[in-house]
């Protein structure tokens, strides 16, 4: 099991730079030859060990053929790796797949969720992430069905070995995203999902006014053997946070959401109590 670099940031590149590796189809010994290294000077890099320059990486992707947009993208994390938290700034608009996010998705062992205006993007049918995609003011009508197309796709770390609990508001439920008949499908979705021994979905009413989580959704994602990380999306950029104490912070409102939130199964009862 390859050494993996202690930030979200380091995860990046390293899950990079092995793909580069991994996309030759050679050996970590046929590459140093080509580079005049020795094989554990590559090993190293790929795994989260350091030891190689900035000058040494395009070398070093340059020997493995790298695409450009990749290459540009590795030198960029490159020299943070050790760096923690993250603005992770998009220009215009999110890409189609939001790579760092996905990948943390895929490796963790628990995810905590709250978000007030949407369902989550695990959790959209194909037809709610059209409506909401297509509703968004930044995003060009060619990429929509690329982009529904990646958010489904995250549903995948769903199967996985992730215990899952989403915090949604008793709002997000009422709005008719795409219409009332495909928000009878998500809600029905919803509510089958929920079903699922290790996805747990709790509703926050909105009879119980104000709650912990006014200041806005998060993933909040632990893992195996690496340190939790919080992830804050915004229309341009993403907050990655690592900080302890700032975690810690995160955990206080998930802990209070899950005082005031309905449990599994009334949420489950009120789901479909409003598909009728």
């Amino acid at each position: 099991m390859p050494k993996r670099y202690s930030t979200a940031r380091g995860r990046e590149f390293g899950d990079g730079l092995r793909a580069a590796i991994s996309a030759t189809g050679m050996t970590a010994r046929a590459i140093a030859e080509i580079v005049d290294w020795n094989e554990a000077k590559v090993s190293d890099a790929a795994n989260g060990k350091g030891g190689i320059t900035e000058l040494e990486l395009a070398l070093l992707l340059g020997a493995c053929r790298t695409p450009s947009a990749e290459r540009v993208h590795l030198h960029k994390l490159f020299n943070a790796t050790g760096v923690r938290g993250w603005l992770q700034e998009h220009g215009a608009v999110e890409p189609i797949t939001p790579r760092t996010l996905v990948e943390h998705e895929a490796k963790a062992k628990t995810l905590v969720s709250w978000l007030p205006l949407l369902v989550h993007g695990m959790l959209q049918i194909p037809d709610y992430a059209r409506a909401v995609i297509a509703a968004n003011a930044n995003v060009p009508a060619a990429e929509v069905e690329a982009r529904v197309a990646a958010r489904v796709a995250r549903k995948e770390a769903l199967q996985s070995r992730m215990t899952a609990t989403f915090y949604i508001h008793e709002s997000v439920l009422r709005t008719p995203v795409g219409g009332e008949e495909v928000m009878r499908a998500q809600l029905r979705h919803l509510a089958k999902v929920s079903e699922r021994a290790h996805v747990v979905v709790r509703v926050v009413p909105t009879s119980i006014g104000a709650h912990a989580g006014h200041a806005g959704g998060f993933n909040l994602l632990k893992f195996d053997k690496i340190e939790p990380v919080v992830f804050v999306e915004s229309e341009n950029a993403t907050l990655i946070i690592e900080a302890a104490s700032a975690i810690k912070s995160y955990d206080k409102v998930a802990e209070s959401l899950g005082r005031t939130a309905l449990d599994a199964e009334q949420s489950r009862r009120l789901i479909k109590d409003i598909v009728g």
